[in-house]
């Protein structure tokens, strides 16, 4: 089958590879999208997948194909979304809920072969079957939508609360239609991209900015939320956070990137800063969101690549261009 490889660092190709076969509780799907994340460009650039080369690919949807011998909760035919967290539930952090962490963490188009091919190979457990309105190749949203729940989680949001997010690419403009649902009082974007602002005024910001001093909020943010990774917006939305409020680290930096924090300040004004990472006991509630619209595909996907065009895409998504990428076997 034709299937993207990350053959080394900085070396993405689109080859052939052998065809998958499932195991007794796994499942073949046959993939009709598969979306680009920053991670992908992480594992290109050596970091996050153990070892190279790799399958990419851990967003994606599809129809079932093959089953294994033990699978009795999906047939060939079922459209899936797939989970892609793989976790050992032996480790403390798998036995005291927080298997995201996981001392064995691994992940479909990770440390696993992933969806940027016409077939990837999937636990059946992974499996969220999709309702017949929704179309398998927008369900690539699933698993970044996830992701943005898990962060909506950590943060506990009270009602009323101002908040800012640092970034309008498709985590940042999934975590402002996810405050908007969680009784936000105000979100406000910044983004130096003045397309993606354009998007996030679309889906109805309270305000939208290239820096955080056009917004009229002197005493900061109740929430503030970095969806960039980029060291510069973590170190301005750490400054712009108001008393008691909290910052979420949700954006994926660069294991170099680091920034100041003022301690004295932390403690006096009972300043929380946290983060979020993948997924954890949300990918079924993210499929039920976007069952129920919460987010429109038509805005949030601006691309549909073919498979033979991966390495292209991964430039265009590292320059910034458009919003979220899928590839189409």
């Amino acid at each position: 089958m034709k299937a993207a490889v990350i053959e080394s660092v900085g070396r993405a190709v689109v080859t052939e590879v052998p065809d998958p076969t499932p195991g007794p509780r796994e499942v073949v799907v046959e993939v009709a999208a598969c979306g680009l994340c920053g991670t992908d460009l992480h594992i290109l650039q050596g970091e996050f997948a153990p070892k190279l080369p790799i399958v990419p690919g851990h967003e994606f949807a599809g129809e079932v194909v093959g089953v294994g011998t033990q699978v009795t909760e999906v047939a060939v035919g079922d459209r899936v979304a797939v989970d892609p967290s793989l976790y050992c539930y032996e480790c403390r952090y798998c036995r005291t809920g927080h298997n995201n962490l996981c001392e064995r963490w691994a992940a479909i188009g990770v440390t696993t072969a992933g969806g940027a091919a016409r077939y990837a190979v999937a636990p059946v457990a992974n499996c969220v079957k999709l309702p017949d309105h929704v179309r398998t190749e927008d369900a690539a949203l699933v698993e970044p939508l996830s992701c943005a729940v898990r962060g909506y989680d950590v943060l506990r949001s009270r009602l009323g609360s101002h908040v800012l997010i640092y970034g309008s690419g498709t985590m940042g403009l999934m975590m402002l239609e996810l405050a908007k649902r969680t009784g936000a009082a105000s979100v406000d974007v910044v983004d130096v991209n003045p397309a993606r602002l354009e998007t996030a005024r679309l889906l109805g910001v309270s305000a939208a900015a290239a820096n955080a001093d056009e917004l009229d909020r002197p005493r900061g943010w109740d929430v503030v939320i970095d969806a960039t990774g980029n060291a510069a917006a973590i170190q301005d939305g750490l400054d712009r956070v108001a008393k008691a409020g909290t910052f979420l680290q949700f954006g994926v930096a660069d294991y170099a990137t680091r920034v100041t924090i003022d301690p004295y300040r932390i403690y006096n004004q009972e300043i929380t800063i946290t983060g979020s990472m993948a997924v954890l006991h949300s990918f079924e509630r993210a499929a039920e969101l976007f069952a129920n619209g919460v987010l429109d595909p038509g805005v949030f996907i601006s691309d549909r690549i073919p498979l033979e065009r991966y390495p292209q895409a991964l430039e265009q998504f590292a320059a910034g261009v458009g919003r979220k990428i899928v590839v189409v076997p």
